[in-house]
């Protein structure tokens, strides 16, 4: 039986290149991968939560079968967002991710205060946005220093209009979704991840930091494996 093709969905400020690790762990599934319009290298050209949204659809409609989406972080609430009424998605897995219910974004569900490793550029012509301070403590916790090094290297700049606009519909209701909680996670909280986790279908954890694709891509890619074979 083959398996259901899976989409990869990045976080804040993060792109498609920081999941390569993974998609080698991942030879002989169909793996697509998603540029979020509101992360990049240029402040003019970053879109918003609404445009990732209908990037993500765009992909899974793009694609003849089944489908397993993965969201990391942001990028779940993007993923929510977009993929109510999706018939070819079987699972929505949330790796350290945002399981947003409607009426919820990104910064209401953290209490409406920005984190302090949030570098908030204002607005200047071309709309606030920001950077991540300190992304190797923050995000790469346990990940080799040199991977570490490389990854923050490649981070952009995220729009800040993304984390404040307002999820209107979740999918997660109506898809059967899993949780992966990473328990040593510096940029969302364990304790807040599994709050969320709650609104999952299943629940998986992983002794990891915010980004087990570059610290455990091996370990990583068998849990995805496991989701795209009981889907």
């Amino acid at each position: 039986m083959s398996l259901p093709s899976l989409v990869l969905v990045p976080g804040a400020w993060h792109k498609p290149e920081h999941l390569t690790l993974l998609i080698d762990e991942l030879r002989g599934v169909d793996v697509h991968s998603v540029a979020l319009s509101s992360s990049g290298d240029n402040p003019a050209d970053l879109g918003d939560m609404y445009r990732d949204a209908a990037l993500i659809r765009e992909t899974v409609d793009a694609i003849d079968g089944p489908v397993v989406v993965l969201a990391h972080s942001y990028g779940g609430i993007p993923a929510s967002q977009g993929l109510v009424g999706a018939g070819n998605v079987q699972r929505i897995v949330y790796l350290a991710a945002f399981q947003l219910d409607a009426g919820e974004s990104l910064l209401s569900s953290v209490g409406g205060v920005p984190a302090e490793w949030w570098k908030i550029h204002p607005d200047a012509g071309a709309g606030e946005y920001m950077e991540a301070n300190n992304p190797v403590e923050v995000f790469y916790g346990d990940v080799e220093p040199e991977i570490g090094r490389q990854a923050a290297a490649r981070l952009g700049f995220q729009s800040s209009v993304s984390t404040s606009q307002v999820q209107t519909q979740a999918a997660w209701s109506s898809i059967p979704s899993t949780y992966v909680v990473c328990e040593a996670d510096n940029a969302l909280p364990p304790f807040a991840q599994e709050l969320f986790a709650k609104r999952a279908g299943r629940v998986v954890r992983m002794a990891t930091s915010h980004s087990p694709f570059l610290s455990q891509p091996a370990e990583l890619a068998r849990l995805v494996r496991d989701e795209l074979a009981a889907a």
